[in-house]
């Protein structure tokens, strides 16, 4: 609640055009919007697209539209960022991909408009990054098909709130109004993904810090 208030309080002032609190707000939730654009980035692009950039482009957008958003802040500040955020990775994935690029079906349509999917390829890279196994590029090449294949047969949207809670951090309220559930809702199909996660990752083996 006081986290809360301490936003509001530099939303007014961003508001009455006072620059440093925006900075401010800005900072609060870079690490967080780093993260998602990491996660959502497909891994044809990630060498060409620093994530950094996608987030100070953002940020110039959100700049700018600033006004529009506090005269019917119909999200929280956070959640109206990371979705500016994700539109950059959906545009950069069209202009990189061009007839290539991802499947229409698999950008999740969110606050009007789509945000990039939580992909089994993106989860596993994540949960890549958290094993301690075996450090063979071959070992660790069969480990990445293997976790592709077991979180391509979850449901998407138990993907999709695993991406949101555990690898985003973001909280149940956050998630819930992501996903359009009720946070009741929300937190018992997180822990019922988590559970399946962990299910997927024991047939696999041992070695994943979760």
């Amino acid at each position: 609640m006081e986290e809360s208030e301490e936003i509001e309080g530099l939303l007014g002032r961003a508001g009455r055009g006072d620059r440093a609190a925006l900075d401010e707000l800005f900072a609060r939730h870079r690490e967080r919007l780093l993260r998602m654009v990491r996660m959502r980035l497909d891994r044809r692009v990630q060498g060409r697209i620093d994530a950094s950039d996608v987030i100070q482009e953002s940020y110039v957008e959100a700049f700018e539209r600033l006004p529009e958003y506090l005269r019917a802040p119909r999200i929280p500040f956070f959640l109206w960022l990371r979705f500016l955020a994700g539109q950059k990775v959906i545009q950069l994935h069209r202009h990189h991909l061009g007839a290539q690029r991802r499947d229409p079906r698999q950008e999740v349509h969110l606050h009007g408009g789509p945000l990039p999917e939580a992909t089994s390829v993106a989860l596993a890279q994540q949960l890549l990054g958290t094993y301690t196994g075996p450090s063979e590029a071959a070992a660790r090449a069969e480990l990445r098909l293997r976790l592709e294949e077991a979180l391509n047969a979850m449901d998407p949207v138990d993907r999709e709130i695993l991406a949101l809670r555990h690898f985003e951090q973001l909280t149940n309220i956050e998630a819930a109004k992501e996903l359009g559930l009720d946070a009741a809702a929300a937190s018992k199909r997180y822990v019922r993904a988590l559970r399946r996660l962990k299910g997927v990752l024991e047939g696999i083996g041992g070695g994943f810090d979760l």
